[in-house]
């Protein structure tokens, strides 16, 4: 009987390994992988959470590893692989209509590298929440070159599972990270592309606020927008008991008082207007009730993005160590305001206090323009010409007239919903012209 219950679980075991599926097999004997399971979707016929281990301290294991979480989905081993470099979280990629802009215009697979920090992909599986909580050691790690070598791992790895072209992209600080990976491992990709990719110089760029206040959009649209700005301050004592309420009722936590919460949705409203292509046609009017332009002020800035702690807290880290990020100009709204300057605010706002001391080093954005203006990969920058973040993208400054393979488009009117499908035709065609031949 013994013998019989044995032999039963070995034929068990061998019906298990036989329905596998090749890509199921290859994926679970990738170096580094430590847990494969395959999940249900509609876009690609095998889809799989894989898991990764990763060194806490990028190339180094002395001080521990991580697993990171990646969704990958099939098209088939031989075609073309495009690896998201994701910026954040990747629990997006698990709905199973879920499909990548490029996995679906050249039938490629799709691989979502989840940050560090972030998601399932923070060391000791702890939560963003209460990462915020651990000591300077901890978020020592949490830097960009760590997280390039995250992908450079993934690369080596699931390269031996899939063999067509790579393409790497990302959207926004994922673009970013599409580009500081194109500059620190030139030859892990064939192919880059990043959407609507900041290149920040400083934790309070600068650029930002002056192609707010005199660049984006017609004179009339930005005069509309400042004008709405003192509406909002004017009417601010009028306001505040029904923003306090609000923020009360959401169970928001801040690191200023409530009156300066409120100053800076006010600030934020133009740079979250413009990246997004909110028209200014959404404003009340001055004589419209209080109630209007408090519900145009929450649905355009509203005051979460201002809480502390948040499941941001990584980013921010990463802004004021490396990645920098936007400022806000007070010009026509300080005689209303409770706050004495913007600058500062990001480590004020956004950062517990064990956190504020990190200091700013700029040698990834000046490592990275350099490797842009003197090199010349397959690489596409796609950007919105009225999204706020493009005041620091490559357009303004990236010279690619005398360059034979890197290219840089800018959507008229486009905001950070920049895409290659959304992009005019001519464009658009350029685009895929070019991205075929690279993947031939």
């Amino acid at each position: 009987m013994k013998r019989t219950f044995l032999s039963f679980v070995g034929l068990l075991l061998v019906l298990a390994v036989a329905a596998q599926t090749e890509c199921e097999r290859l994926l679970r004997t990738s170096p580094h992988v430590v847990s494969v399971e395959a999940i249900d979707n509609s876009v690609y016929p095998e889809k799989y959470i894989v898991k990764i281990e990763q060194n806490v301290n990028g190339t180094n294991s002395q001080n521990g590893t991580f697993t990171q979480r990646l969704i990958v989905g099939l098209k088939g081993l031989d075609r073309p692989t495009v690896m998201v470099t994701e910026g954040y979280f990747a629990h997006y990629a698990l709905n199973p209509n879920y499909e990548d802009e490029l996995s679906r215009l050249f039938d490629a697979n799709v691989i979502v590298c989840e940050y560090r920090y972030f998601g399932e992909s923070a060391p000791e599986g702890l939560s963003p929440l209460e990462t915020v909580k651990r000591d300077m050691e901890y978020w020592r790690w949490m830097t960009v070159d760590n997280s390039l070598a995250d992908l450079h791992r993934v690369r080596q790895s699931l390269g031996t599972v899939f063999h067509g072209k790579w393409i790497a992209t990302g959207i926004s600080k994922g673009g970013q990270t599409t580009m500081f990976y194109r500059a620190t491992y030139p030859n892990d990709m064939d192919v880059s592309v990043s959407y609507v990719a900041p290149l920040n110089r400083s934790v309070e760029d600068g650029r930002h606020e002056k192609f707010l206040a005199k660049q984006v959009g017609t004179r009339e649209e930005r005069a509309a927008v400042k004008a709405a700005q003192q509406e909002l301050m004017r009417r601010k004592t009028a306001l505040m008991p029904r923003f306090e309420k609000f923020c009360s009722s959401k169970d928001y936590h801040f690191n200023a008082p409530m009156e300066e919460i409120y100053d800076f949705c006010v600030l934020e409203l133009p740079f979250a207007l413009w990246q997004w292509g909110t028209p200014v046609s959404v404003f009340p009017a001055s004589d419209a009730s209080d109630d209007a332009w408090f519900q145009c002020l929450t649905d355009i800035s509203e005051p979460n993005y201002l809480t502390c702690p948040s499941e941001f807290t990584p980013f921010y880290v990463q802004a004021m160590r490396e990645i920098g990020f936007y400022g806000y100009s007070c010009k026509g709204l300080k005689k209303w305001q409770s706050i004495k300057t913007a600058e500062g605010y990001l480590p004020r706002l956004f950062l517990p206090e064990q956190l504020r001391s990190i200091k700013f080093d700029n040698t990834l954005y000046k490592r990275t323009c350099k490797y842009l203006k003197e090199n010349d990969p397959k690489h596409i920058f796609i950007y919105g010409e009225i999204d706020a973040w493009s005041a620091s993208g490559v357009a303004g400054w990236l010279d690619c007239s005398k360059k034979k393979q890197m290219c840089v488009y800018v959507q008229p009117r486009g905001s950070h919903h920049a895409r290659i499908s959304n992009m005019p035709d001519e464009m658009k065609a350029d685009i895929m012209s070019r991205l075929t031949e690279w993947l031939k």
